[in-house]
């Protein structure tokens, strides 16, 4: 009887906290790992630990352009688009200037409308992709209102991720993700979640997805929450 293949994973944004620690652990239960970062000293890390490591930068759409050619061949079961940034730390009302307001939503919603469509070929048969949104992004649920640009970015995100599960219905079981509060540099060393117990629980929960998951958007541990 032939061997199983490992299976393969993408992360997208892997240069630290939580899409490093993911590659990480994927590594270390044997998958093999295509990531991607932006700086020389990153890719580094990633070839070091085991993954094979590409040169991405989400915001630049000639970078983006040349990733179809680079995963040629590749069949992804798991994707993660892990790169994103939480920008200025605005009040409500804190009108943002043109160049945060073009910062955070090209990262955080233009990078996966870029992203995706150059993988649609390297998708294996079912593939899970999942996109790393946050609990802020959440209209149904929100009771806060700090932070508006980074919750408008991710709502954005998740209409993005909404359409992603329609367009792909028969070929991807793609969901949004809420990592927890994490102790990262975009989390600070005050939130509740260690990077390694975010990334534990978020792999298990995108195992765990089912085909009828599709289009939903569920907390680190599995838990629905409402768009």
């Amino acid at each position: 009887m032939p061997m199983k293949s490992p299976p393969h994973v993408l992360i997208v944004g892997a240069s630290r906290g939580i899409g490093l620690e993911l590659v990480r652990q994927y590594l270390a239960d044997g998958a093999l790992v295509t990531a991607t970062a932006r700086d020389d000293a990153s890719l580094q890390r990633l070839r070091e630990l085991g993954a094979r490591a590409l040169k991405l930068d989400v915001t630049s759409a000639a970078s983006v352009a040349g990733l179809a050619w680079q995963v040629d061949g590749s069949h992804f079961s798991t994707v993660v688009i892990n790169a994103g940034v939480y920008g200025p730390r605005l009040r409500t009302l804190d009108t943002p200037t043109d160049t945060d307001f073009d910062q955070v939503m090209h990262t955080n919603v233009l990078g996966p409308m870029r992203v995706v469509p150059q993988l649609l070929d390297a998708l294996a048969p079912q593939a899970r992709l999942a996109v790393m949104s946050s609990r802020m992004g959440s209209i149904g649920s929100r009771t806060a209102n700090s932070g508006w640009l980074y919750r408008a970015s991710k709502a954005a995100l998740n209409s993005v991720l909404k359409d992603l599960s329609l367009a792909l219905i028969d070929r991807a079981i793609c969901v949004a993700l809420h990592p927890g509060w994490v102790r990262t540099d975009m989390g600070g060393e005050q939130a509740d979640l260690p990077v390694e117990t975010s990334a534990r629980m978020l792999r298990g929960t995108i195992a765990g997805l089912a085909a009828t998951d599709s289009g939903h958007f569920f907390d680190h541990d599995g838990t629905p929450i409402p768009w």
